[in-house]
């Protein structure tokens, strides 16, 4: 199967980006023309913009993986240039995202987006502190989520650990100035990047990134682009960790601790098929299909539904889950560590209840 499916083709791939970043550009020049006339009117193609900002983000994603593209070079331009547009250090995500893909189903290497807290540790929350966890992962703060993730985040670790980094080589080169600068710097630990490489490629995302801004502030005005957007990308970068929550949050879903854990049943059981309409299909880059991208995270977009009919008689213990089944899946936010998988909080409540009724009696 994979070996039928996981072939790229640069011609596929780079009309993918073109047919992406062509509507999303004008999409974004009209926007700005029709703010001179109302504010509202300046709206009416943001959410085009949003479903636009979702498929960059995805189209990112592949890059990451290697599979958008037949040519490795394409994939780091392409990648590093959708990285900017999306907000995201493309290759420093991609690592931790590759991580995620190593460890899936073993919810003591990776817990998702929202770090999914386990049963205990939830019950040992106050209760306003479970209802803060609750509206932490429920779709109204998506919005906030995506905020923090590709506008504050990426900005704000780049920025403190590059004054850490400055700091600490100027303080060694008073200790030591008969060491190089370079050297110093080399001796430099932090958690925001694991190498010079990631370094590097968080500096010059942001610096294109800020560029990008300035330069779109310069020609509309600051308040006329920041409207527009910190709505979009707050909003897709939402829709965004909807998408990837409920793909491996669902109810009953495999969630094993690190002893346990295998691979191919994190895969299919751990898993989910987003059943979603095919011009969702679009703008998400088939990423609902995410039980194959799970088996091979080499096979494109382009061929992940292919692949899905054909062997589709392999996938019948796959979860599907449809779109109005999406807000129900948000709620299965609490790791049952016992019964190795994930629970809803009314499953979790509902068994609080019946253990209550049973000490009474």
């Amino acid at each position: 199967m994979i070996g039928r499916y996981a072939k790229s083709e640069d011609c596929i791939g780079l009309l993918q980006v073109f047919t992406t970043l062509g509507p999303l550009t004008l999409l974004w020049w009209a926007s700005m023309r029709l703010i001179d006339v109302s504010f509202w009117v300046a709206l009416l193609p943001l959410p085009f913009i949003i479903l636009l900002t979702v498929r960059v983000f995805g189209l990112m994603h592949e890059c990451g993986h290697g599979s958008l593209f037949r040519s490795r070079r394409l994939n780091r331009l392409v990648g590093f240039l959708l990285g900017v547009l999306s907000g995201m250090p493309q290759y420093v995500w991609s690592q931790h995202h590759n991580y995620h893909h190593v460890h899936n189903g073993n919810w003591d290497k990776y817990r998702g987006p929202y770090t999914t807290l386990s049963v205990d540790e939830y019950a040992a929350l106050s209760r306003t502190r479970q209802r803060m966890y609750r509206v932490k992962c429920s779709v109204v703060a998506a919005p906030l989520a995506g905020f923090i993730y590709l506008i504050f985040n990426p900005r704000f670790t780049w920025l403190k650990g590059s004054i850490g980094l400055v700091a600490h080589t100027l303080r060694q080169k008073l200790i030591q100035p008969g060491v190089s600068l370079q050297r110093h710097a080399a001796t430099y630990r932090t958690r925001y990047w694991k190498s010079a490489r990631e370094y590097r490629h968080m500096l010059w995302n942001n610096l294109a990134l800020l560029s990008a801004w300035a330069l779109m502030c310069f020609e509309f005005g600051a308040a006329h682009f920041f409207w527009i957007y910190v709505l979009s990308v707050s909003i897709a970068g939402g829709a965004g960790i909807v998408l990837f929550t409920v793909q491996h949050n669902f109810e009953h879903s495999y969630a094993s601790d690190n002893q346990h854990w295998d691979q191919d049943a994190g895969t299919i059981e751990g898993t989910s098929y987003l059943v979603l309409p095919r011009w969702l299909n679009w703008f998400t880059v088939d990423i609902g299909y995410h039980h194959i991208h799970h088996l091979s995270a080499s096979i494109p977009n382009y061929r992940l539904a292919r692949c899905h009919d054909e062997y589709q008689h392999l996938f019948s213990s796959v979860t599907r889950v449809s779109l109005y089944q999406v807000l129900g899946a948000l709620k299965c936010i609490l790791w049952d560590r016992h019964a190795q998988r994930i629970m809803s909080v009314a499953e979790y409540q509902q068994r609080c209840d019946e253990a209550g009724g049973a000490l009474a009696r």
